[in-house]
């Protein structure tokens, strides 16, 4: 898969190029194909996910594929907070169940910057995660792009 050179909507952004964004991450996201991911991403991008800092594509997919290979059954919802010129904020929840069968539910929030192309060159990510029961799950749909008329975040009171 090539580097794309420009990843529109590009900067600055609007209220709806700025949605539009986030959908377009959150649908690669809950591909949960690290290779894909990347490429959303400039080639020296830096990230900050947890206490962890990540540079680059390499490192980008590397830490995705650990990611999802032990975050089973990931699924992933996100909504744009703010966003200015060619910064977006945004907040998430997603859900994934462990090897052992247990489930969880992640929070947290992100702040992105992008380049002039459309491609994120800074990633900030602050999460918290609790276990839940199978009951408390929110998000269903089959594994992949979530459907357009399923709830986002404020629509489930998250």
């Amino acid at each position: 898969m090539s580097a794309p050179t420009r990843r529109p909507p590009l900067p600055p952004f609007t209220d709806a190029s700025a949605a539009e964004k986030a959908r377009l991450a959150e649908d690669a996201w809950n591909s949960r194909d690290p290779a894909r991911v990347a490429l959303a991403y400039t080639p020296a991008s830096q990230w900050r996910n947890r206490a962890e800092f990540i540079t680059g594509r390499a490192e980008i997919e590397a830490f995705l594929a650990r990611k999802w290979a032990r975050e089973l059954d990931y699924r992933l919802i996100k909504e744009v907070w703010t966003h200015a010129e060619s910064r977006i904020a945004v907040r998430f929840a997603y859900e994934y169940r462990t090897d052992s069968g247990d489930w969880f539910r992640a929070y947290g929030n992100e702040n992105w910057q992008f380049d002039a192309d459309g491609l994120m060159e800074r990633r900030i990510a602050s999460i918290n995660e609790h276990p839940i029961s199978p009951a408390e799950r929110k998000f269903h749909w089959p594994l992949g792009r979530r459907p357009d008329d399923h709830p986002g975040l404020s629509d489930l009171a998250l």
